[in-house]
């Protein structure tokens, strides 16, 4: 891959090396990441490249250029597929640190843009997106029945699907009336958001904002699984660090009625459940099978100590949720 950023580039790294998942490259003392794009559409890379543009002019110096080729592209093409190269400067300092006020001011730059974002967009889209998910978790459930359950993690698998499936069509119900109760404001518009906002993502050892990470949503999307994360790395000391980040953040973006019903919904779709069964049914590594297995097992020990979380959240993020009007999930706590 070193040999792209010669050929098409006219740069020589001088080192390189492993941050969280990406391999960076060090040349004339700034950094650079070479991203595979063959399965994107141009239409969206032009989208990513806008809001780069756009992210930068408002003042967000950690988020990566777009590169030219020495010809002047910023695709080039080697073994059939095509790649796109990142450059970043290097700022030293804590990526994570203070990580509450710098997302909210993240988001506040993203909800500047007023061009329309079209392709990665998932604004409005939750429920459907749930709603296909728990779809295809009920298909894969019959499957199993009808043939009987091959393993442990199939074992597992059966007894606890009917849980959580009851779970997600009540992250459902509450979305939607959230969608019809509440009136959404200003900071309740689009902005850039992550797939993932987890531990990392913004880099290790330096801080990147990698444009490839992004879509455009609601910000309670990056919230809510920041602070998903945060539970399950911490079941039972999880409070102060929760606290902590939702003082962060609202010390920049205080967040309105809307937005915190928006996270909670989050929150109470078992996303991390989802994504285990989905990843052990796309895996065939054994080795990654008998991790899933230990992730679902360990989800299903501590399902009593979650709902517990769910049914205190609004007090751990100290919402004033009579003032708010927000109603409280009465079978949980």
């Amino acid at each position: 891959m070193e040999d792209l950023l010669t050929k098409h580039y006219g740069l020589q790294p001088e080192r390189s090396f492993k941050d969280g998942r990406d391999q960076r490259y060090m040349a004339d003392g700034s950094i650079y990441t070479i991203v595979n794009v063959t399965k994107m559409e141009q239409d969206a890379l032009l989208e990513l490249y806008k809001i780069t543009e756009h992210m930068k002019k408002y003042g967000d110096r950690y988020v990566s250029s777009f590169v030219p080729t020495t010809e002047g592209r910023f695709l080039v093409s080697e073994n059939e597929q095509d790649f796109t190269v990142l450059k970043n400067e290097y700022h030293s300092g804590d990526p994570g640190d203070r990580l509450g006020r710098k997302l909210a001011k993240f988001h506040q730059r993203g909800l500047a843009i007023e061009e329309k974002v079209s392709h990665i967009s998932r604004i409005g889209q939750w429920k459907s997106l749930w709603e296909k998910r728990i779809e295809q978790m009920e298909k894969a459930f019959q499957l199993v029945i009808e043939n009987r359950p091959g393993d442990e993690f199939e074992r597992i698998f059966i007894d606890s699907c009917p849980y959580y499936l009851g779970l997600a069509e009540n992250a459902v119900q509450y979305l939607v009336d959230t969608e019809m109760d509440d009136n959404p404001v200003y900071t309740d518009s689009g902005t850039v958001c992550h797939e993932r906002f987890l531990e990392g993502v913004w880099g290790r050892e330096i801080s990147i904002r990698n444009p490839f990470d992004w879509v455009f949503d609601h910000c309670g999307r990056d919230i809510a699984e920041s602070v998903r994360e945060r539970y399950f790395k911490r079941q039972t000391t999880h409070q102060p660090d929760i606290q902590k980040f939702f003082r962060e953040y609202q010390s920049v973006a205080p967040l309105s009625s809307f937005s915190w019903r928006l996270v909670y919904a989050r929150l109470l779709f078992p996303l991390h459940y989802f994504e285990t069964i989905e990843n052990y049914y796309l895996s065939n590594s054994e080795g990654q099978h008998f991790q899933l297995e230990d992730k679902l097992q360990g989800y299903l020990n501590s399902t009593r100590q979650y709902e517990r979380f769910l049914g205190s959240f609004y007090q751990i993020g100290e919402v004033p949720v009579k003032s708010y009007g927000i109603p409280a999930v009465t079978w949980l706590g």
